[in-house]
Formats: C-alpha cells, structure tokens, sequence
C-alpha cells in the first residue's frame, strides 16, 4: 500500500480559502496554521476537492513511476481500461487508444466493462434468489466507502461482490497468468485506494489526466497512428458493460438479464444525491426486492474527477450510448468467482461534548443563537458544525469569516481610539464616514462627532483631500499651520474614488521638543568650546570639525522652513 493517499494538499499552494471544505461532503478536511490538508481515515476519495481547489492545492497521487516499474520488470501488464473512455477520446478510434497503450509498453489492453458484465450477472442471480430487501451496487468505491464510513449500518445490504475493475482484474488473471499486473485507467480518483487495498488483484491505478501527460512526455499522438489488426481489445470487446460509466447504464443490463423477475431499481448519481438517498434506508420495505445503483459523480463516470474539462455530461453520456451496442444483451450467467465481504469501517474518535461546543462558540464571540449567522464562510454548513470541528482540533477560529471582521473591526477601534495624532476618513463628496477623538479635538468645536459632516465645514485644508479623490496619489507629511499651531498631514487612499484617509499630526508638540534639543545643542558647543581652549594643543583641528558638526545639527532642527497653507486650503 502506498503511503501517501490518493489525494493530498500541496501545502505551499494553500490560499486558506475554505472552498475544499465547502465542496466535502463529509468535511474530510482539517485546517490546522492556515493549511487545509486531507484526512485520509475520513476521505471517501470522490475528489471533489481536487475539481474545486482554486489554486490547485488539491493533488492526485501520481501512480505512472509504479506503472514503469512494472513495465520494466519483464512481466506481462494488462490495462483494464474504463469504459468511459469512449467519451474521454471522442475523437480518436478505439484502435488507436490501444495501439498508444501499446507503444507506451503495455502487452494488451482489455475493457473494464468486461468486469461489469461478470458483476451484472451475478446481480441478476442475486435478485432472483430475493423476494423483497434492499441491495446496494458496489460498483462505485466512492459510495461503497461512504457506506462502510458514515452509514456502518448498512454495509449489510451492500452487494457481497467485488467491484467492476476487482472483477475484471481477477478475471485478466484467470486468463493470462497470475504473474500478470493489471493496471486501471480511467477518470476515477477512488480506484487508486482500490489498488492500495487490493493489490493481489490490482497493481495500480492511472487517471486520464495521467495517462494523456504520458502520452505528451512520450510524443505519442494517438490520432496519427496508423492502428493494426493486433490493435483490439482482449479477450474481446464490452457488450452492455459499457453502458455502466452513464447514470443508469448498470441497472439496463441488469434488467434485461433478469427478464420477467420482478425486481425494482433507483439510481442516484452525485455524493450529495446519495447521501440524502440512503437516510432512513433501514426503513424501506417492498414486495419486491430493490437494487440501487449509487454513484458519487454527477451523472456517472463519464464526469469522473479526473476526465477533460470543458465537454458537457449530457454530450458525454449520448457518446457511451450511442457507441454502445444496439442489439439486446445475450444472456449472461456468471463464469467466475467474485464474491467479497464488506465490513463498518470505523472512524477516528472526533466526539466532543455540548460544552465544548458552547465553549468553542464562544471563543468566536457567538454566545446567543442569535450570533450563529450560519453563512458558510468558513466552509461548514452551520455556525455549530464548525464549533464541533473547532472542539477537536480540525478547525481554526480565524476560520470565522464574522469573528475576524468583528475582531479586525476592534483592533482598528482601539487603535482609532488611542491614536494621539487625528485621523479621518472622508467619502468621494468630502462627507466625514468615521474619525477618531484626537482629530474631533483637533478640529470639532466641543470635540463632538462630525460623522456626515461635509469635511470643509471643520478643516481648512479639505482641497488635500479632493486632490487625492481625483488623482489617486498620495500626499506625504504636509505641514500646515491652523489656529495657532503646527499640523503634519498625510492623505492617502482607501478605496479608489471612493474613500480617502487623513492622518493630522500635531507637530507643535514636537517643535518645541525640537527647540529644547537646539538649546541643549548649543550648551554643548559653548562647553566644548571651552574645553577646546583649554586642551587646544591635543584638539588642533578636530575642535573646529566639531563645531561645524554640531551647529549643522542645530541647523538641521530648526522649523523655518514649515510651509504655510494657501489661502482656501
């Protein structure tokens, strides 16, 4: 088994955006120093994430070096190739994808959908041994996992037979050997765990996307082959098996092989979908036993993860569909052994109590119902989802969209507040949106709130401001001199044409700190001067360069060169 899973975070690409916890519908993500990584005892592998993250975070375990291992070792290695190819590579003959495979090093290349005609024979079996009861497929793992992880109590009702490229692989074996390697490809993230717990039947799993990267590293164009007689699917072609990658096309064969045996049948096609269709399922009750098709992709497996981008489900399925054959399937029983138990899996311990839940509310400031704004911005459905996974560490409370602006939003207040120098902000018509107690005292009669206040009615230098509104650049340290005192002003921009800022400092404080450093400046000089009359004969020269560096000092200090406002400022 590999160790790393199927799907990981490449932590260096995280942007703390929260989409992968928005997109997982069993929240299999933990966010721990502002990185979002996969929690592989909880992940079903439907790699939603993968599709969603918009920075591409979200990575697909990489199974090729495995694959060239195997072609390398001398032994005969088969391709079960997913039927959903056939929409993947519309463009190219089936001939051509085999004979790509082929020069890539693979001794022959058989369908998947083989795999499922060998499970669809045994289903039909199966449902005429019933007379009532619900049977799950296990044709999807996504599913198969979701059931043995988040529904254990229905695992029972799981069909007891390997999945479509399990069933195959056995079947590749049987047939040419057990030192045959069987190598998946096909848009399904799922089946590399399948490969990782089954490795006696499956030695690896490639994604389409995989497989065309190859294709590119090797300057193989499938399109410009020109395909050979031995270029053919072993030991033969799919038959109503490649119907199973379209919603629905698993149950077809089954119902044409069952005939007249009363049976009934439901597919369900998305995660989401599935989860809703299995509540409460323990309930169900017929006069005729059940088959439910479960699939974790919208659609089916022609909208795999891992398929091209771009071509639309339903052009997808109308190509499986009209590619598959016309005539009706011939009767099939089953030819091999492919029975399987599926047990619960148990899930790590995530419990937590209803006080530390509370507690965790709390601590992102929500402490009535009230406060629990429920809106999803911190990837969970609810304020108290997101407490529960705060509680037992798989979330940060930075997470909280409401807590951080109402966090951020005191931080400015106190610092607003406790600013000595005036600060103001001003809206695109000079009106006053916000200022703190230094500038209300600075320029406020009785330092009341001049909030929508025209900015002109309380200053004289509100043209500063009208500049920066229509310019867009900022004005540093202007020093200004009203009602008998020295001001430093710096304007800058908030929101382009829309908000500008103010910073006033008063600087008489400082020039007078300033005048005081002159005066003791030139104490200094005078006591130096003595000194140097005293000791002239050791000083020389360095009296005189000391005298010049202390007067530029005193000169560097001095405030005549403070700027005085034009009249209309």
């Amino acid at each position: 088994m590999t160790e790393k899973g199927p799907v990981y975070t490449e932590r260096t690409e995280c942007q703390d955006c929260y989409r992968c916890i928005r997109e997982c519908s069993v929240k299999a993500i933990k966010v721990a120093s502002g990185y979002a990584s996969v929690i592989p005892e909880l992940c079903v592998c439907c790699g939603h994430c993968v599709a969603a993250c918009p920075h591409s975070a979200k990575k697909v375990r990489s199974d090729r070096g495995v694959v060239e291992r195997l072609l390398a070792s001398g032994d005969p290695v088969v391709v079960s190739l997913a039927p959903s190819y056939i929409s993947e590579f519309e463009d190219l003959r089936p001939a051509q994808i085999i004979a790509a495979l082929r020069r890539l090093g693979f001794t022959a290349v058989s369908e998947t959908a083989l795999g499922a005609q060998e499970v669809s024979a045994h289903l039909a079996e199966d449902l005429r041994n019933r007379k009532t009861g619900v049977r799950i497929s296990s044709a999807c793992p996504v599913a198969v996992e979701y059931i043995q992880k988040y529904q254990p109590h229905l695992t029972g009702q799981i069909v007891p037979l390997l999945s479509p490229v399990l069933s195959h692989a056995r079947m590749l074996k049987q047939q040419n050997g057990e030192r045959t390697h069987v190598v998946f490809i096909g848009p399904c993230i799922a089946k590399k765990r399948e490969a990782d717990l089954h490795p006696e039947l499956l030695d690896a799993a490639l994604t389409f996307v995989e497989l065309r990267q190859w294709l590119d590293d090797r300057k193989i164009t499938p399109g410009e082959i020109q395909e050979s007689e031995d270029d053919r699917f072993t030991p033969e072609a799919a038959r109503e098996g490649a119907l199973y990658p379209v919603e629905g096309g698993m149950l077809e064969g089954v119902r044409a092989l069952l005939g007249d045996t009363p049976a009934g049948f439901m597919s369900f096609s998305g995660l989401s979908a599935v989860q809703r269709a299995v509540e409460g399922l323990e309930n169900c009750r017929g006069s005729a036993p059940l088959l439910l098709e479960l699939l974790a992709c919208e659609g089916g497996c022609v909208n795999g993860p891992r398929t091209r981008s771009g071509a639309a489900v339903a052009k997808r399925t109308q190509v499986v569909e009209t590619a598959a054959p016309a005539e009706s399937a011939p009767p099939r029983l089953p030819s091999i052994d492919i029975s399987a138990t599926y047990e619960p899996v148990g899930l790590p311990e995530f419990a937590c109590t209803d006080a530390q839940v509370r507690e965790a509310l709390r601590s992102v400031g929500k402490t009535t119902p009230e406060d629990e704004l429920n809106c999803g911005g911190c990837g969970y459905d609810s304020c108290r989802q997101f407490a529960q996974a705060l509680a037992v560490g798989r979330a940060e409370r930075q997470m909280c969209v409401g807590y951080m602006r109402k966090l951020a939003q005191k931080k400015t207040n106190v610092l607003m507040q406790r600013l000595p120098s005036g600060v103001v902000i001003v809206d695109d018509q000079l009106r006053i949106v916000e200022s703190n107690p230094s500038f209300n005292a600075f320029f406020v009669r009785d330092g009341g709130d001049p909030t929508g206040t025209g900015l002109a009615e309380v200053v004289p230098f509100h043209n500063l401001f009208r500049q920066v509104l229509s310019t867009g650049q900022e004005i540093l340290d202007r020093q200004l001199r009203y009602g008998g005192r020295v001001f430093s002003a710096t304007v800058f921009v908030i929101e382009p044409d829309s908000l500008v800022g103010g910073i006033v400092r008063d600087a008489t404080r400082p020039t007078l700190e300033k005048e005081q450093i002159i005066r003791r400046a030139r104490e200094v000089i005078q006591k130096q001067l003595t000194t140097v009359q005293q000791i002239a004969y050791l000083l020389g020269e360095n009296a005189a360069e000391s005298e010049i560096t202390l007067n530029e000092i005193v000169e560097s200090f001095s405030p005549d060169d403070i700027e005085q406002p034009h009249r209309g400022e």
